[in-house]
């Protein structure tokens, strides 16, 4: 090769990135066809991918959140429940110390502890998860047990659970391998019943089983697009053994199982006997133990994975008064706040309130009664206030909530 056609050459071999000739850097690596990249790229590169890592690995380290500010948190938005906001504001606590500890010389390993709430329908245990979820520096995924069933039944795959979290964390890996998983509904897939059943149990039994894995340490699976429509596609490989698991359920129907349990009669001279059916429900719930878990339809190995078991007291009328007055987003506020938003003004008397509370225990569905109580009488206020109702002052009294007179304004705003 002549002169000429080494000096043409030389300049055709630059770095594809930096655009510098092979003459000015130390190496140029070539790629597919004429497309080169230069060592001082590779090490900036491998720089990058470096901190990136060190980022990840450092993100949880950097902050441990105290069970008494978690605590905290969580009381600017759920009432009462003390014992189940103490219960998960320990278990992030631990959580977070198991993510920041290097190996030991001891040899020491923090193990993690997987929670159940058990509460009824209404007492805020999706609430609590969700209002978690915002306090955490880590990936967090909700998610709902009635729709998985066995690998090769129509419905989810459990392995979706762990995809909703890589979808959190962005699809690194490293960071979702550190999460919060959530499944709520989880005493939908108990046993239908303590005999065997000629047909498969595919959305009960065969769902725990296939939770058992990924609840301990496990490399699991993922698809990235979401299970069997796309059998072609390349898995992500996650560990679990990092992955903190909180499972909720209302258990319906645990009560008379409890009661059956604590209310047997004993026979014999001093005996007393405990009469179950006068306790109320709270009482009940508070002593539940893991076989009555079992008699429901869980079986032994995934309650024996869920190590920390809290229950979710009923709402009394006093408490319903205080959720929709006190947190930050109490329903009594958002109402307030639409009509402010039109110059007018709403107040809520205390009579008003307590009634509220009264149609909301009859409704036996816990705080979730109150938004369609509320909407039942604010319905036809709402539609005509951004035409008449600017400017007015409405009170809500106990004839409005019970639907006896409706909510019309009853003087003009001073300043209006």
């Amino acid at each position: 090769m002549d002169k000429k056609s080494r000096e043409k050459k030389g300049k055709a071999m630059s770095c594809s990135f930096c655009g510098r000739n092979y003459n000015v850097v130390k190496r140029l690596i070539q790629g597919d066809r004429n497309v080169y990249i230069c060592n001082e790229c590779i090490e900036a590169c491998y720089t990058l991918i470096q901190k990136d890592k060190e980022k990840t690995s450092t993100n949880i380290k950097r902050k441990i959140p105290t069970p008494v500010y978690v605590k905290e948190r969580l009381d600017e938005y759920i009432i009462g429940q003390e014992r189940a906001k103490r219960v998960l504001a320990v278990a992030v606590h631990n959580h977070y110390k198991r993510l920041s500890l290097e190996i030991s010389d001891d040899g020491v390993v923090l193990e993690k502890s997987n929670v159940l709430l058990v509460g009824p329908t209404g007492s805020g245990k999706t609430l609590l998860v969700k209002i978690l979820a915002e306090v955490l520096d880590v990936p967090f995924a909700i998610t709902d047990a009635t729709t998985f069933t066995e690998a090769g039944y129509v419905g989810e795959d459990v392995e979706n659970v762990l995809l909703r979290l890589l979808r959190d964390a962005d699809f690194n890996v490293e960071r979702a391998q550190q999460g919060i998983v959530y499944i709520d509904e989880v005493d939908k897939i108990a046993r239908k019943g303590q005999n065997a059943s000629i047909t498969r149990d595919v959305s009960g039994e065969g769902v725990q089983q296939s939770l058992l894995k990924m609840f301990e340490q496990s490399i699991i699976n993922v698809p990235p697009q979401g299970g069997r429509k796309h059998p072609e596609q390349q898995y992500i490989q996650m560990d679990t053994k990092d992955i903190l698991f909180i499972c909720g359920g209302t258990f319906s129907g645990i009560e008379d199982i409890i009661r059956k349990r604590i209310g047997k009669k004993a026979i014999g001279f001093g005996t007393t006997m405990d009469k179950a059916e006068n306790k109320s429900t709270g009482e009940i719930l508070s002593e539940i133990k893991m076989n009555d878990l079992i008699k429901f339809g869980m079986i032994r190995e995934f309650i024996g994975r869920l190590h920390v078991l809290t229950t979710l007291m009923p709402h009394c009328q006093n408490d319903l008064i205080r959720i929709m007055l006190e947190p930050k987003n109490a329903i009594v506020k958002q109402y307030q706040k639409i009509f402010e938003m039109e110059n007018a003004v709403l107040e809520f008397p205390k009579d008003a309130l307590e009634e509220i509370g009264k149609m909301a225990l009859k409704r036996k569905t816990g705080a979730r009664a109150l938004r369609s109580i509320f909407e039942g009488f604010m319905l036809d206020a709402m539609f005509d206030l951004p035409t008449d109702g600017k400017g007015s002052v409405y009170v809500v009294t106990p004839e409005v909530v019970a639907g006896e007179t409706p909510l019309m304004p009853q003087k003009l705003r001073k300043s209006a």
